[in-house]
């Protein structure tokens, strides 16, 4: 379902991906209540002065200056959500499965995704972008991508994510989202078994709000 570019996989990035299929996207008070557990965990264990020196956020930040992007600008997924909760004492409820996979990110410090499989083209590829490539972000803001930038695209050249940072509004979570893939973004550094963990944490999310779901057993691609 998903190919890595040799010249990615150069710099030491690789991914690892889940399937979950007959889903129900909704409002679930007991993940609510994960991310009140959250967002206590998060106020205990991080310093919002000392995440850039977490080596794990520390591995988006290196590989983000060997990309030429400024991290200092642009955050990764996983150090925005964590900021995000220091900031705030807060994290939103969007929906059930939105919500695994910020979970799953933030307790874990590692990049996410969660993709509606029906709106894409497999295979996926991570792939350098090619010069003036558009990318539509979740806000349906367009960018217009340099040839430094990595994203993952489908079959047809739709740009789903922007590693490691940004999603696509044309492959995004919406009520009725059926089928669905995450993916997690690793760096160099990471270690291999902190993707997985994430993307078991979101499966048993998923599982525990829609039983009758079907998910598969996360697999790294290296």
């Amino acid at each position: 379902m998903l190919i890595i570019e040799d010249k990615v996989k150069s710099i030491g990035i690789y991914v690892a991906l889940t399937a979950c299929r007959n889903v129900v996207v909704k409002q679930d008070n007991y993940i609510k209540s994960l991310l009140e557990d959250l967002v206590k965990d998060v106020m205990k264990s991080h310093d919002i002065g000392r995440l850039k020196d977490h080596p794990l956020v520390r591995a988006y930040i290196d590989t983000m200056w060997r990309l030429g992007i400024d991290p200092t600008k642009i955050r990764s997924s996983s150090e925005a959500l964590l900021r995000r909760i220091l900031r705030r004492s807060y994290l939103p409820s969007i929906n059930n499965v939105v919500d695994a996979c910020n979970i799953a990110s933030a307790r874990n410090i590692v990049v996410v995704s969660v993709i509606d499989l029906d709106k894409v083209s497999p295979p996926l590829t991570l792939r350098f972008a090619k010069s003036g490539e558009e990318f539509t972000d979740l806000s349906g803001k367009v960018r217009i991508l340099k040839d430094y930038e990595i994203v993952l695209s489908d079959s047809k050249g739709t740009i789903i994510h922007l590693y490691p940072y940004r999603d696509s509004a044309k492959s995004a979570i919406s009520s009725s989202t059926k089928n669905v893939v995450a993916v997690a973004y690793g760096a160099e550094g990471i270690p291999k078994h902190r993707l997985l963990d994430a993307l078991k944490e979101f499966v048993d999310i998923v599982l525990h709000s829609v039983p009758n779901a079907k998910c598969e057993k996360p697999v790294l691609i290296l």
